[in-house]
């Protein structure tokens, strides 16, 4: 946020020196609020004749990157323009500045005010920031005890969370099939299950997993017993689900994957297991190995046997991690003379061979495999079969926006031409689903067509994950900032791009949410 100020100065008969505050506040202590900091830096400036004519705040925003401050980027982009209406710049402390994981990035952004003849100065602490030997010693000091600090905090909170999942508690994600969230106070009484999209609101409450509906638990040991006792495939099992018109958790049909997933999953032996994934100082989200995971055995009670479970997943891994790599590639041979083709889905649906993601852990990537057996696809026909999901997928995604929107007290007209929403008779909104498409190298890439003649005031793109089985995250997208019908989407963007991407769709609901004003008199 940036605003300008002309605080009330006096005391002062020279022109004063015209001064900008930049304030930031994560969520480290009430000490930070920009409020105080802002009270602290006024008073600094007035005890030294400087006269603040402008406001630059980050609120609610972690120092660790630039990516997402925008009141500091603003700065940055003001400074640099060579138009701004001030020659300083008052930070309360080093740490609001930032804490970079790399010092040299926090030294870098002052030293773009510095060479524009714009000084920083830092309000509460014990050295003038004059470019003297020891002043810079001690800021560099500073800056590597600020970043230190968010690394001690990330340590701590990740310690504080493998400790909730060993005593048992869910730390996010979907229940599965067959399980359900229950919600439990700090002595370890259940409070109530809760229901898709619902969170915990109170900080001392935990959520750990509990059986769901007799029917799906007893469907679940049906799917172990026919895959283990009686030879069934994943893809023969979903199958005969899909023809009893069972859905899946998330009212979708049942495909190979899904019963996959079911099959390997350690909660339906009553494990808890965490950290398969991290994202740690906001940097990349790496896929960690099984040492590095925090598991709690029987942590809550199980669907399936130890033995039973074992046994599913000594049959998945027989497939793979018994066969050498000469084996699968020959195996995949084989299946390349057969079909004349190979693509992703041909190889899931063919039983007798290893799943496509598991030729991609072993080789690299599908296409390294492809062309270790000589085959050089045109493209990968399993484009095909993922359009044809997301297609399905469509309704589903716009149903669930429409409830929301309802359950919330807005008014909603589906037009049955275009899909298109109209909500509270006020604005209107379409929705695109994005599928992930990954490069070669492994990059995650998102390509976008909107139709433009639909002329909606706010676009949702549903973004999928990399299998495109379940949604990613949303961008939000007004129509006035649509300057284009395509658009191309990596996994980090510019501002531009990620100022509206958001992790669900709450914003959307509160916007719309009607309000009951009072009559005036």
């Amino acid at each position: 946020m940036t605003n300008t100020t002309f605080d009330d100065w006096s005391g002062h008969p020279e022109r004063p020196i015209q001064a900008a505050e930049y304030v930031r506040m994560s969520t480290d202590h009430q000490k930070y609020s920009t409020e105080n900091q802002s009270d602290a830096i006024k008073q600094y400036a007035k005890d030294r004749g400087i006269r603040i004519v402008r406001t630059y705040a980050d609120a609610g925003k972690s120092g660790l990157k630039i990516e997402g401050r925008d009141a500091l980027k603003q700065l940055i982009q003001d400074v640099q323009s060579g138009n701004s209406d001030f020659t300083l710049i008052l930070v309360y402390d080093v740490s609001r500045w930032g804490r970079f994981q790399d010092a040299d990035e926090s030294a870098y952004y002052e030293y773009i005010c510095r060479r524009a003849g714009i000084a920083v100065e830092y309000c509460a602490e014990q050295f003038e920031n004059d470019g003297s030997p020891i002043s810079t010693i001690v800021k560099s000091v500073k800056r590597a005890m600020a970043g230190e600090f968010s690394r001690e905090l990330s340590t701590k909170v990740f310690a504080g969370q493998g400790r909730l999942i060993e005593k048992g508690c869910r730390q996010g994600g979907q229940a599965g099939f067959g399980l359900r969230r229950a919600l439990i106070d700090e002595y370890g009484e259940v409070k109530g299950i809760l229901e898709r999209g619902e969170h915990k609101s109170i900080q001392t409450d935990r959520v750990i997993l509990t059986l769901g509906p007799a029917e799906e638990v007893v469907l679940v040991r049906n799917i172990y017993h026919a895959f283990v006792h009686e030879g069934r495939s994943e893809s023969d099992i979903a199958t005969s689900l899909n023809e009893r018109g069972i859905s899946t958790d998330l009212g979708r049909p049942w495909t190979k994957g899904t019963v996959h997933q079911l099959l390997i999953n350690e909660k339906y032996a009553g494990d808890n297991v965490w950290n398969r994934r991290s994202f740690k100082l906001k940097k990349k989200r790496v896929r960690n190995e099984p040492d590095m995971w925090i598991k709690a055995p029987n942590a809550f009670e199980a669907i399936i046997e130890r033995k039973l479970f074992e046994a599913a997943r000594a049959i998945i891994n027989a497939r793979s991690f018994r066969l050498s790599n000469e084996e699968m590639l020959q195996s995949l041979q084989d299946l390349y003379q057969q079909k004349g083709l190979l693509s992703g889905i041909i190889i899931d649906e063919c039983d007798a061979l290893p799943s496509s993601s598991a030729y991609s852990t072993r080789f690299g990537s599908l296409l390294r495999a492809y062309r270790l057996i000589g085959f050089t696809p045109d493209r990968d026909y399993r484009y095909v079969e993922i359009n044809r999901e997301l297609r399905k997928l469509y309704p589903t995604v716009l149903g669930e926006i429409l409830d929301k929107l309802r359950a919330t007290g807005s008014d909603t007209l589906q037009e049955l031409q275009t899909d298109r929403v109209i909500v509270n008779s006020e604005f209107s909104v379409s929705v695109v689903i994005a599928r992930c498409l990954e490069t070669p190298t492994g990059l995650l890439r998102w390509k976008l067509r909107f139709d433009t003649s639909l002329a909606s005031d706010i676009t949702i793109v549903v973004r999928m994950n990399r299998d495109n089985r379940s949604p990613l995250d949303y961008y939000l997208f007004p129509r006035i900032d649509m300057l284009s019908d395509k658009l191309h989407l990596a996994e980090d963007n510019a501002l531009r791009l990620d100022a509206y991407r958001f992790d669900d769709l709450a914003i959307l609901y509160d916007i719309a949410t009607p309000i009951t004003l009072s009559e005036v008199a």
